[in-house]
């Protein structure tokens, strides 16, 4: 019988708060365990071991960033949808640093809720970049070039990378002032 109070919602945001506050290396099903004050074979009754865990997690993290950038590109479009987008997106990354690693993973075919969940994330950046008036095969690149550019500057800040005395919050615009521009021109080829 499961322990009272634990379920597989419950296991599952435990460790994404404890990849969080520790780092993506640190995950283990004896931490999370720990946390609940119970031995790691009591996690069986919820998850099905280690690669099930991060798999609920990745699915998860997906889910909640997709629907926090939808919030704050709704009612935007084009640059102002990038933007705001874009934002939301370096926030939620820094807010969820452990997190992140999971959320940029391709799912494994035949995993229908990992598909849907990495599916949201795509189409709401093919759908922010509807607005620049793109054709099908420039929507994918345009989707790729923003995907790179917003991941690689995260990536870079979440891993230390960016310790001069220079604000990462000019950067950072500067670099979305660049996708932007680039997606503006992008559209007129």
């Amino acid at each position: 019988m499961p322990r009272a109070g634990l379920s597989r919602s419950i296991v599952i945001d435990r460790a994404a708060q404890i990849l969080d506050d520790a780092g993506a290396g640190s995950l283990s099903l004896a931490l999370v365990a720990d946390s609940f004050g119970v031995k790691p074979p009591s996690l069986y009754k919820h998850v099905q071991g280690l690669a099930d865990l991060q798999r609920g997690v990745a699915v998860r993290a997906k889910e909640e960033m997709a629907a926090v950038l939808a919030r704050a590109a709704v009612g935007r479009s084009s640059a102002d949808a990038v933007r705001a987008m874009a934002e939301a997106y370096r926030s939620w990354v820094i807010a969820h640093p452990g997190q992140y690693p999971l959320t940029t993973r391709a799912p494994v075919p035949g995993d229908t809720e990992d598909e849907a969940a990495s599916e949201r994330l795509v189409e709401l950046i093919s759908v922010i970049l509807r607005g620049f008036d793109l054709g099908p095969d420039q929507l994918v690149d345009a989707t790729r070039f923003l995907r790179s550019a917003l991941h690689g500057f995260v990536s870079l800040e979440t891993g230390g990378a960016f310790e001069l005395p220079v604000s990462t919050d000019d950067s950072y615009g500067r670099l979305v002032e660049g996708v932007v521009i680039a997606l503006e021109a992008w559209a007129l080829r």
